[in-house]
């Protein structure tokens, strides 16, 4: 078997190997949309052949920033368009790409990789960890009405957005054709400020590469728009039987502006419930209700997962929240690498330098990944019997140390 790198001229090869893995066959766009893999890089994907030339698995990457705690913005690749053709599957195919891919993936400078699993108990073994959440929110329409906020009209309130009553701006809705600009500048400045959230370039939007909204499929969007006119958040929905409004993604720069959206969106006639299919859990929208169990949750699934490359580099890249040291032991059995660190954090910024000293934690490379975007907490992890504490405290400061500013969140597809 072979394992090589793409070009242009493998396109085809590549997508109709990648969908006879998958049982599926290539499906046209919809109106007025593109190809899911036309923002393909195919200097970024690999082919794997047998020794006469037969393609039987395939693995590719994008070009992402991702948003870590604290705002702060690294690159990152996104793994996608991994499979074996089932003839060939459980037979090293699957391990030999994604040795390869992690190889070449350092060989480039990077030090993390993220991906959406199709399957949750495929690619811990690779080292990835899921580090975001997502679910769905129903709301029958009956029972959607907003409460009046306890707490408002305090000045701090106002200014920084956070008072769900402060809101001064506008509503307008809009078809997905009229404002792509509009849906491409608002997510930029969201993702930003999220930690978990990807970038989406701007090829993607031009090419329609993607799901809706990113696909331009026919859609309803209602644009927020601040005090002096700037768009500043948006949702994404249609209607569909039974009398069902589906929003896509809700996209707000503060938690006023995704009240006002979500108040239009509840408020919508005719329909008979409003689903948010790509939720961020703990989100402050259910306690808004007058009826609190009247949003009802369900499909809580793990989204974007993350693997780190270079531990120093990554631990060292991210924003902290308090002060501390601790020992991580980290053992990486797919590279076969067993490494211990001394993280030290002072005033928000870490150093990251291996040790001999004794462990605070233990864990595999796959728990780093799913603790790095304080997603999931150590503790946690302790409790499940993945991450090992060497003394009593050790969880409660990593849990300190590892916590985000807010919970991070994915919306991107890919």
């Amino acid at each position: 078997m072979e394992i090589r790198p793409t070009t242009d001229q493998d396109l085809d090869v590549f997508v109709d190997t990648l969908h006879a893995a998958f049982g599926r066959f290539p499906q046209p766009p919809a109106e007025g949309g593109g190809f899911w893999w036309s923002a393909l890089e195919m200097d970024r994907n690999l082919l794997a052949t047998t020794a006469d030339g037969r393609p039987v698995g395939t693995a590719g990457a994008y070009s992402f920033e991702l948003t870590l705690p604290g705002e702060i913005l690294v690159p990152a690749a996104g793994v996608t368009t991994v499979g074996v053709v089932p003839s060939h599957r459980r037979q090293g195919v699957l391990s030999a790409m994604m040795r390869h891919q992690l190889t070449a993936l350092r060989a480039r400078g990077e030090f993390l990789s993220v991906l959406l699993a199709t399957e949750a108990v495929i690619y811990r073994r690779f080292g990835y960890g899921p580090a975001t959440y997502t679910e769905r929110l129903t709301v029958p329409r009956h029972k959607a009405a907003l409460a009046q906020p306890r707490a408002r009209t305090t000045a701090d309130a106002s200014a920084t957005g956070s008072d769900t009553g402060s809101d001064t701006g506008s509503v307008e809705v809009l078809r997905r054709a009229e404002c792509g600009e509009i849906l491409e500048e608002v997510y930029d400045r969201y993702r930003r400020t999220q930690p978990g959230a990807l970038s989406r370039p701007h090829r993607w939007w031009s090419l329609g590469a993607g799901q809706p909204p990113v696909a331009p499929a026919p859609r309803y969007v209602v644009v927020h728009r601040d005090a002096d006119g700037v768009p500043d958040g948006y949702a994404s929905y249609s209607i569909g039987e039974p009398d069902t409004l589906t929003v896509d993604e809700t996209i707000a720069t503060d938690d006023a502006v995704f009240t006002a959206l979500a108040r239009f969106l509840l408020g919508h006639d005719l329909v008979t419930q409003v689903v948010f299919k790509h939720f961020p859990p703990e989100h402050p929208l259910r306690w808004q209700l007058t009826d609190f169990r009247a949003g009802q949750v369900s499909d809580n699934t793990d989204w974007l997962w993350v693997r780190l490359l270079d531990i120093p580099r990554a631990l060292t890249a991210r924003g902290w929240s308090t002060d501390g040291e601790l020992v991580l032991d980290v053992d990486d059995p797919f590279l076969g690498e067993h490494s211990r660190y001394l993280l030290t954090v002072r005033d928000t910024k870490a150093d990251c330098v291996p040790t001999d000293r004794e462990p605070d934690l233990s864990l595999d490379v796959s728990d780093l990944g799913s603790i790095y975007l304080g997603g999931t907490t150590p503790s946690t992890l302790v409790r499940a019997g993945h991450i090992q504490a060497h003394r009593p405290a050790a969880a409660t400061l990593a849990d300190a140390l590892f916590r985000a500013e807010r919970p991070p969140h994915c919306l991107h597809w890919f």
